[in-house]
């Protein structure tokens, strides 16, 4: 059953056996996040013909909103797909099983990005890396001047690593492939970053952009994004590898009248409308302050309570997701437990090797100042009946922060 819950969207009733909780329930997840009431009601119109002249417009109008957020004038590629799928998508486009890839083991999505690269066919090289600190530039320029050959056909990299709350610096990792002289094509993961942290496919030149829809965009989750470059769709043409759902031909050549090669999602894409709407109107360069500010005044938080973040470079420090390290002797597992009993609240699970040793929190998409400041307060709330000792002046040090 669904009630309405005070935020204007629709909550899940409790089961009959289950305490009813007062308000409505915050999803401090890095992802999916709290879809937006202006969103909710845009994908409750009434399904239009796919195949009409009133689909047509939709799907330009929207085409155009997401090159406008992306700052690329690069064709979009849209899949009903997680992003997992875009993914699969941007690899199986640009490369022939066999090829060599470079990825760095710098957090849970990357290390999963280069499995699903290994499972297709590729020969993923994993890099050894810290999951406290981003991707070497020095490192990376280092492994593709020691290729003179030509032979890793691309390089694989999150810009915000959902697991740690590290920010690569994808301008950086582009000037170091430069210096190299390599070929080697760059592919991007913005899954958690694309509407929330300032990128620029194009000024980077990135030849292919993965995005989902269940972070930033506002939306839930179910769209998924490539952004090809020019060199990319060169790489396609020759790409020796099968392809069906995942071939970027099809839907380009269907997009530019305005249309898909299979059903889509209308409703997601009515959603998806509104939220580049919302996004427009508030206006990107606003957004990306607006999520600086939350991770700055967490990270405040975080140092007053006096816990630990993972990320330990500050200048790659997530404005979107902050993962804390639960102390010597806890569990981030019961921390979340206490905290979702209790309050209501649903923190972000430790992922891969931090599983038991982080919890994190999310401040993306549909938020501001006092969503942070409650989410905060309860997050301190609920350390202390953890057992978690911490100094009880978080929230203060995030409200000064805010305030200056």
């Amino acid at each position: 059953m669904l009630t309405p819950g005070r935020s204007g969207a629709c909550d899940v009733a409790p089961a009959a056996d289950s305490a009813a909780t007062p308000g409505f329930h915050f999803l401090q997840t890095p992802g999916p996040t709290n879809v937006p009431g202006r969103v909710l009601r845009a994908m409750g119109a009434p399904t239009i013909d796919h195949r009409g002249p009133q689909f047509a417009s939709l799907t330009l109008e929207i085409l155009a909103g997401m090159q406008e957020l992306l700052r690329t004038d690069q064709p979009v590629v849209i899949f009903p797909a997680s992003g997992t799928g875009a993914w699969e998508a941007a690899l199986v486009n640009t490369l022939t099983p066999g090829a060599r890839v470079l990825a760095f083991d710098t957090g849970h999505f990357a290390r999963l990005w280069a499995e699903v690269a290994s499972r297709l066919g590729f020969d993923a090289e994993l890099i050894d890396g810290e999951w406290s600190r981003g991707v070497s530039e020095s490192e990376l320029e280092r492994r593709l001047s020691a290729d003179p050959r030509g032979e890793l056909a691309a390089v694989l990299l999150v810009h915000n690593e959902t697991s740690t709350g590290v920010v690569n610096d994808i301008a950086s990792c582009r000037a170091a492939i430069d210096r190299s002289g390599h070929p080697a094509l760059l592919l991007v993961d913005t899954v958690s970053s694309l509407g929330s942290i300032d990128y620029r496919h194009d000024e980077w030149r990135v030849d292919v952009t993965v995005g989902a829809s269940q972070k930033g965009l506002l939306l839930p989750s179910g769209l998924s994004f490539n952004v090809p470059s020019e060199r990319a769709l060169a790489a396609a043409k020759v790409a020796g590898g099968a392809r069906a759902y995942w071939d970027w031909r099809p839907v380009l050549e269907a997009n530019s009248q305005g249309y898909f090669p299979y059903t889509p999602p209308t409703n997601l894409l009515f959603g998806l409308r509104e939220a580049l709407s919302m996004l427009r109107e508030e206006g990107l360069d606003a957004v990306f302050v607006r999520h600086s500010r939350h991770g700055a005044a967490t990270r405040c938080a975080v140092d007053a309570w006096g816990l630990q973040t993972v990320c330990q470079e500050s200048e790659r420090a997530s404005a979107v997701v902050t993962a804390v390290l639960a102390p010597d002797g806890s569990d981030e597992r019961e921390i979340r437990r206490v905290i979702l009993d209790r309050y209501g609240v649903s923190l972000g699970a430790g992922l891969g090797a931090l599983a038991g040793k982080a919890f994190r929190i999310g401040h993306i998409g549909d938020f501001n100042d006092a969503m942070l400041i409650g989410v905060l307060g309860t997050v301190e709330l609920g350390l202390g009946a953890a057992g978690v000792p911490c100094d009880r002046s978080g929230v203060a040090a995030a409200v000064r922060w805010l305030a200056g």
